[in-house]
């Protein structure tokens, strides 16, 4: 079951509430998920690895790029990665899943996420990727990926994997 508008919005109120750190609430609240938006832009610098138990993963350094005086951003065609300005709290009975908004499709590029599993906590990231050959403009705080929430049947164990708390002072 997909958490409707009046079902988000009764969980702001929990302890830790399911979405902080968002620009306008009233402006980012879908009938049935949040939009998030852009805090950060990365340009991948170096190749990843990546095993079977991530004895021997090395994540790809990446270099921050920098928005214009108008907070602007001109991005090529090319792969991203965009950190959220959403610090997301998912409770041990639901899972999120992030899509693209229709808005950027139709300027020929789209967005990647992973799944958001119960118990995790952070201001994450997703892959933008840019098909348009003109490129695209992106502005700090634009919405750009739509984040839907579903219940599972039951409760289960909190995610503990390497990302937990990714984006956040308390993460090391």
């Amino acid at each position: 079951m997909v958490l409707t508008k009046s079902e988000i919005i009764k969980l702001l109120s929990n302890k830790p509430p399911l979405i902080e750190n968002f620009v306008n609430i009233n402006v980012q609240l879908q009938p049935a998920g949040i939009d998030l938006t852009v805090s950060e832009i990365y340009e991948f610098e170096s190749i990843g690895q990546l095993d079977f138990d991530n004895k021997e993963r090395k994540l790809s350094r990446l270099k921050q790029l920098n928005f214009d005086n108008n907070g602007w951003i001109h991005l090529k065609p090319g792969v991203y990665l965009v950190r959220f300005n959403e610090v997301i709290n998912v409770p041990l009975n639901m899972i999120a899943i992030g899509r693209p908004r229709s808005s950027l499709l139709r300027m020929g590029a789209f967005m990647v996420s992973a799944i958001w599993d119960p118990g995790y906590r952070g201001r994450s990231v997703s892959l933008l990727v840019v098909l348009n050959p003109h490129g695209i403009k992106i502005k700090k705080n634009a919405r750009v990926m739509q984040l839907i929430f579903i219940k599972l049947t039951g409760k289960t164990e909190a995610y503990s994997g390497k990302y937990q708390f990714e984006g956040l002072k308390e993460s090391t």
